[in-house]
């Protein structure tokens, strides 16, 4: 991930991370330009999903599923089972 003063524009460098949750931390930056060496804090947090994990989809199918009546999960059963067409 690359950083950028906000003072003077020039690169800078995260010189360490304070993982506050597993969606927001909080990063220490410095400028590299040895003339502005402003320090400064960024915050970095998770905004929204674009694709869900394979490891999630099958948590939620599984979820979805066991709230069906039991006649909707065998008529389920019933269609999974069905030669494709």
């Amino acid at each position: 991930m690359r950083v950028n003063c906000t003072t003077c524009g020039h690169k800078g460098r995260i010189s360490s991370r304070e993982e506050v949750t597993r969606a927001y931390a909080k990063l220490y930056c410095q400028c590299l330009d040895a003339e502005c060496g402003h320090t400064w804090v960024s915050e970095l947090t998770f905004s929204h999903t674009l694709r869900p994990s394979a490891q999630q989809l099958d948590t939620l199918i599984l979820d979805r599923f066991k709230g069906l009546s039991a006649d909707k999960q065998r008529e389920l059963f019933e269609y999974m089972s069905r030669p494709a067409a």
